[in-house]
């Protein structure tokens, strides 16, 4: 919700506009435009969990970065640090789906207007200081000045004390596992929490294990279909997935990322964060779109109803 009240979670990263086409791009046709970013996918997925937040970044002076806000004030995510970039275009990205778990993906996002965010869009978000700071690994990819403005998210959120919660979400299409490595490494080893799915997981630390003698309390790996699992000091926990039929596995990752953070928030354990966040996965693959299926928190039951059921 966007009104009075503490600040639960800023994010800070690039939206863009998203064209998805019913057929092949080179075949031209329909397509929908909506948007998305892992960051405010997992904003989004938030506050229809009733949460405050606020996601931060820029956008082009254009009539693609009114849609953005638009659909982000509607979803009561809170814009209002958002910078305006007259230089620079809002980015684009384009899907075409291939197969219901296949999705092809194209960016026009080198030189957006969000990949100039920088260190003083990241001081504007964080004002105020949040129970939680979201920051992920597609931000530092785009732009030095993007990079520092993560860094110097996690620096305010840290010094402020505020909990630092880190999606790995590394993006082969934006830059070379090696380099992407060296600088996503110390972004999880400053976090409370490390989020990553286990072909990511090694790109920041050999094992769960090197994270947490690093200081990091939580270190949870999803599992795809088959669930996920929070690693900590005291253990592993796990939590199946739930069987649903995919129709776009986009958006996903963060829709359990919002799901985890949403249960630690209120106050859940380790074991309800997982489940929550394997609900919110399950809602985001069963619809089309990055984050459009997601959940309002009276629906979060809806994933134990009998199949074929009719909500009369």
């Amino acid at each position: 919700m966007s009104g009075s009240g503490p600040l639960d979670v800023v994010t800070v990263g690039e939206t863009m506009v998203a064209v998805r086409v019913a057929d092949r791009i080179r075949f031209g046709g329909d397509a929908t435009l909506a948007v998305a970013g892992a960051e405010s996918n997992v904003a989004i997925g938030l506050s229809r969990l009733g949460h405050r937040v606020r996601w931060g970044g820029r956008l082009g002076a254009d009539e693609s970065g009114e849609l953005v806000l638009r659909t982000l004030r509607a979803e009561n995510v809170l814009v209002d640090t958002v910078s305006r970039d007259t230089e620079r275009a809002t980015g684009l990205v384009l899907f075409e789906q291939r197969l219901p778990d296949v999705t092809r993906v194209e960016y026009h996002r080198r030189d957006s207007a969000g990949a100039r965010v920088g260190p003083v869009d990241s001081v504007a978000a964080l004002t105020e200081i949040p129970r939680i700071l979201h920051v992920t690994g597609v931000t530092p990819a785009l732009s030095v000045s993007a990079a520092e403005a993560v860094t110097e998210a996690v620096r305010i959120a840290r010094d402020g004390g505020a909990l630092v919660s880190f999606d790995v979400n590394f993006r082969s299409r934006l830059w070379d596992s090696e380099i992407a490595a060296s600088a996503l490494r110390p972004l999880a080893r400053a976090a409370d929490i490390v989020v990553a799915s286990e072909d990511e997981l090694g790109l920041v630390a050999r094992d769960p294990a090197e994270l947490i003698d690093c200081g990091v309390s939580e270190v949870v790996v999803k599992l795809g279909a088959d669930g996920a699992a929070a690693h900590t000091g005291a253990g592993i926990t796990t939590a199946p997935g739930h069987r649903v039929s995919v129709v776009d596995s986009i958006g996903a990752g963060d829709a359990f990322t919002a799901g985890y953070l949403s249960a630690l928030l209120d106050g859940g354990d380790i074991a309800e964060r997982l489940a929550r966040g394997n609900t919110l996965g399950a809602f985001a693959v069963s619809s089309r779109g990055d984050w459009e299926g997601l959940p309002n928190r009276d629906e979060l039951s809806l994933i134990a109803a009998t199949s074929g059921a009719a909500l009369r």
